[in-house]
């Protein structure tokens, strides 16, 4: 399903190769020997990447790929990106949290982060095409700049469409935060009588930026 991260970072680079100049940060360097991070009840504290969140019950969070999400479409090479995973095993919506550190040369500001999150559009629209056909048609909804904790830029793109009778939201939030890009995609599944879009909203009003000590 929609690779917005891709595709988003190789937006990055053609941008960053057209304003290289003096870099803003040191490279960073981030220790892959390090676990991705720690699992207490519905917490998760990131040791790789300084990071936390927390899921309502009954929300599961995993660091392993859940089995239904590639026959949800996702392509295993993207889920594997990801450092942690959110689903509600009832209705199998979810959420997937990846960080990339920033290249060198890389400028954020809001009006930019917008931008990248909105240019994902195409990618949705042409992997919805490809893989369901012309017929499944998606509702877009304008790009909005979203709060993060302890996130310095942050935006919020989405849409919806039906497969199988089943209306999706699938939608993904850019984020930059010294010296991390941050990538959060989201699935929600509509089941009658769950609850899992205030859940979503939960969920990201736990994300948090905790720095290093």
């Amino acid at each position: 399903m929609i690779k917005s991260k891709i595709l988003i970072i190789t937006l990055v680079f053609s941008f960053v190769i057209g304003c290289a100049g003096v870099p803003v940060r040191e490279a960073v360097k981030v220790d892959l020997s390090l676990p991705v991070g720690k699992i207490e009840g519905n917490q998760f504290t990131g040791i790789r990447y300084p990071f936390g969140v927390s899921a309502p019950s009954p929300w599961k969070i995993s660091v392993e790929i859940p089995r239904f999400m590639e026959e949800l479409g996702y392509g295993r090479p993207g889920l594997e990106e990801s450092e942690v995973f959110i689903y509600n095993p009832s209705t199998q919506s979810n959420i997937q949290i990846d960080f990339t550190p920033a290249g060198r040369y890389a400028r954020f500001s809001q009006e930019s982060i917008e931008w990248l999150a909105t240019a994902a559009v195409g990618s949705l629209k042409e992997e919805l095409e490809q893989d369901y056909g012309k017929d499944v048609k998606a509702d877009v909804y304008p790009t909005e700049a979203v709060s993060l904790k302890g996130v310095q830029y942050a935006a919020k793109k989405y849409a919806t469409y039906t497969l199988k009778g089943v209306k999706r939201e699938q939608g993904w939030i850019y984020g930059f935060s010294e010296p991390y890009q941050i990538f959060i995609l989201y699935m929600i599944l509509e089941k009658e009588g769950e609850n899992d879009r205030e859940d979503m909203r939960k969920i990201l009003n736990s994300f948090e930026i905790v720095p290093r000590r």
